[in-house]
């Protein structure tokens, strides 16, 4: 018995170290900017992306897959799983670009299982603790903040050659191009590791400012400087896929990785070349501001076979699909709005028949203003109905011929918003007085009231905002207030990057309502204040920027909060 006891032990512990070591790889390429028919294998009748095309053939392809037609909202249901407005990620800027702290997200998942985890690129969903990508599952972060170059919160100076960027809680200059310095970090990457890895490599490519070497837009250039650079950029990204592919293939991980190619949204530039018979672009609610290229391969799963599904499909599906096809524990009970695809992979798509699924997005919740999709059908903005079956570039409003169509997609929206609006509003709270982030960053990309996170924004005369902060060590603060970039040591009153000089004389803190002015002097590149909180303290912080009146001019879009004694946030802040 005692024989049979140990030899039964030892059998478990072989199943359960092999199915450890069968589990695969995992990337997930995810592009910006990129619409379906940014592609040669879409049909474009000039841009040439021969890599992508040749995964394209290598895999198996959702031909009618979703996502937000914006950016963060479609990496947060990527991550959470739930839905843009149930997981607090609605939309880009004012305080909505972040998930709830409280909810795992892809990369906490697979690193509950043994999975090395690491993200390489664009995050924008969080620039502050607990946002951040190593905050939130990620052993390994190079990024950049909120959208990227030209972004208020990212590196002032940056411009896609050479570029800072963050290795976790360390800003470093990377050499060479963006898309390739990402590329190149993440093989890095990969080549160290001695377990199943996971790895979320988001582009800030093809987003503008659309920078990007001659060599790659001058075969574009009769289609004008823009679409040139557009389309310029996705050859290179091409090119890096062709890099990646090779160091797959040179360390024996090909076959054993499940490879997703997959894009935020619908093109920004390209659709007047071509658009794939699709009505609308980024930020539309027709199909052509959210369906999206979405191809899988894994060899060893039996996925390298090419083939197209048509079945309909959402973002919110790829963190239970990896799930399932990962053999991953759910470890934290996680609930998703987005369903398996493993049983449609495998043939059955019988439990999508009747689903349907709500596109939304924008930091205010308005009634009717999104997109229903079930099957075919589409009910845009309430009172817009298209068969894309039939009319797939959305010309023929419907509306009034198929009432029961109507009714059902109507009565879908109206309990899907009974479920989703308790919770769409929650603030999201920065912490501030942590380890993991002793200088807390805030910029206007994240705070709540006005829609400033460019260049463009700072110029503005009407541009205020406040964070929701949580202090989780008791204590003074020091709050420092900046117009500019810390790292441009701009002075406070003075023009720069087209931004016009502001009579600045006065600085604002309002912290829960209550006020403190403080004078400035010419010269001067920020404002101190000093402040305390409680241990647990939830407030509302904002900075605000005075002329000699006490008029004001302009928020404070650069703030910095740290505890006294732990590490001064007077000054140029650590590490920027």
């Amino acid at each position: 018995m005692l024989r049979l006891l140990t030899f039964t032990l030892a059998l478990l512990a072989f199943s359960s170290s092999t199915v450890l070591a069968a589990r695969p790889n995992v990337i997930i390429i995810l592009t910006d900017d990129q619409g379906y028919g940014d592609l040669s294998c879409h049909g474009n009748p000039r841009l040439k992306t021969p890599t992508l095309d040749q995964l394209y053939a290598e895999s198996v392809r959702f031909t009618d897959f979703h996502v937000a037609p914006m950016c963060s909202p479609t990496r947060g249901e990527l991550q959470t799983g739930l839905d843009a407005f149930r997981n607090g990620a609605s939309a880009v800027c004012e305080g909505r670009s972040m998930p709830r702290r409280e909810l795992p997200t892809m990369g906490q998942i697979f690193k509950d299982n043994g999975y090395a985890t690491a993200h390489f690129g664009k995050w924008h969903m969080g620039d502050s603790y607990p946002y951040r990508p190593q905050d939130r599952g990620y052993d390994m972060s190079v990024h950049n903040c909120a959208w990227g170059i030209r972004s208020l919160a990212e590196y002032w100076d940056n411009d896609a050659f050479d570029d800072h960027y963050w290795r976790n809680n360390k800003l470093e200059q990377f050499p060479g191009y963006n898309t390739d310095a990402f590329f190149n970090e993440a093989m890095k990457w990969m080549k160290g590791q001695k377990q199943p890895f996971f790895v979320y490599l988001a582009t800030t490519a093809a987003h503008g400012p659309f920078y990007v070497k001659e060599e790659y837009a001058a075969p574009y250039e009769d289609l004008g400087q823009r679409v040139a650079n557009f389309y310029g950029m996705i050859v290179n990204i091409d090119e890096n896929v062709a890099r990646l592919e090779e160091f797959l293939k040179e360390n024996d991980l090909r076959d054993d990785t499940i490879l997703i190619f997959i894009t935020d949204n619908g093109t920004v530039a390209g659709e007047k070349v071509y658009n794939a018979g699709m009505r609308g672009k980024k930020t539309s609610y027709y199909d052509g501001g959210h369906r999206v290229p979405f191809f899988l391969r894994w060899p060893a799963g039996g996925y390298d076979q090419p083939r197209d599904v048509d079945t309909l499909a959402h973002s919110t599906d790829v963190l239970p699909t990896l799930i399932d096809l990962c053999d991953l524990k759910n470890k934290r009970d996680a609930t998703f709005d987005g369903q398996s695809l493993v049983p449609v992979l495998g043939g059955d798509a019988s439990g999508f028949a009747d689903r349907m699924f709500v596109i939304q997005y924008l930091a205010d919740f308005k009634k009717w203003s999104g997109a229903v999709l079930w099957n075919k059908w589409r009910l845009v903005h309430g009172d817009e109905l298209y068969d894309i079956a039939t009319d797939p570039g959305q010309k023929n409003n419907v509306y009034d011929q198929h009432d029961d169509v109507v009714k059902a997609m109507r009565d879908y929206y109206e309990a899907w918003c009974t479920r989703s609006e308790p919770i769409m509003g929650r603030p999201n709270y920065v912490g501030i007085g942590t380890e993991q982030e002793p200088v807390t960053w805030l910029s206007s990309c994240n705070w709540t009231g006005s829609y400033c996170d460019n260049w463009g924004n700072l110029a503005a005369k009407d541009r205020f905002g406040h964070w929701f902060v949580e202090a989780e060590s008791p204590g003074r603060y020091e709050v420092t207030m900046y117009v500019y970039h810390p790292a441009a040591n701009a002075p406070l009153n003075q023009p720069l990057n087209n931004v016009p000089a502001r009579p600045i004389t006065q600085a604002k803190l309002i912290v829960d309502g209550k006020e403190t002015v403080v004078d400035t002097k010419p010269d001067d590149t920020h404002a101190t204040f000093h402040v305390s909180f409680d241990k647990g303290q939830r407030s509302t912080l904002e900075g605000q920027f005075l002329d000699r009146n006490g008029k004001p001019l302009c928020g404070a879009f650069y703030t910095f909060v740290a505890r006294e004694g732990d590490e001064s946030a007077a000054g140029e802040p650590a590490g920027q």
